[in-house]
């Protein structure tokens, strides 16, 4: 059995399930709606445990390489590119998702709709710069 294959296997798979957590709980928080703002504050911890998820998950892809080949991923040009958003939305999603745990049920309907919308469109950008990646790696 190669070990590295199974490593990242493992791997892809909590960034899988962390991805699935980041855009299923922004895109359920907003089509419930108002009427459903009591289930807003669980979806944030399923949001900020997704965004753990990827970010520790994206950092272990690379570490296996450091591991295996003694350097990470020989990446350039749009790779580079959709890394960077994908680093940038998981930070901003990990904030934004603590500070909604923290102190979001305080806030008017308007910013706790908002958050859930910038928080989605995180989610969304993000697998898309996955895509990118992927493919431009």
């Amino acid at each position: 059995m190669d070990l590295q294959n199974l490593a990242y296997t493992a791997i892809q798979i909590v960034h899988n399930f962390g991805a699935a957590a980041v855009v299923g709980s922004g895109v359920f928080a907003l089509w419930s709606g108002p009427w459903q703002a009591a289930a807003r504050k669980p979806l944030a911890w399923v949001m900020l445990a997704g965004w753990v998820a990827q970010a520790a998950s994206g950092g272990a892809f690379g570490g296996v390489s450091w591991v295996y080949y003694g350097q990470f991923p020989d990446i350039h040009g749009v790779a580079i590119i959709a890394l960077s958003i994908k680093v940038a939305c998981a930070a901003a999603g990990i904030l934004l998702a603590a500070a909604y745990i923290n102190k979001g049920s305080n806030w008017s309907e308007s910013a706790q709709q908002n958050t859930w919308r910038i928080l989605a469109v995180l989610a969304i950008i993000a697998l898309t710069a996955a895509a990118f990646l992927r493919w431009f790696s």
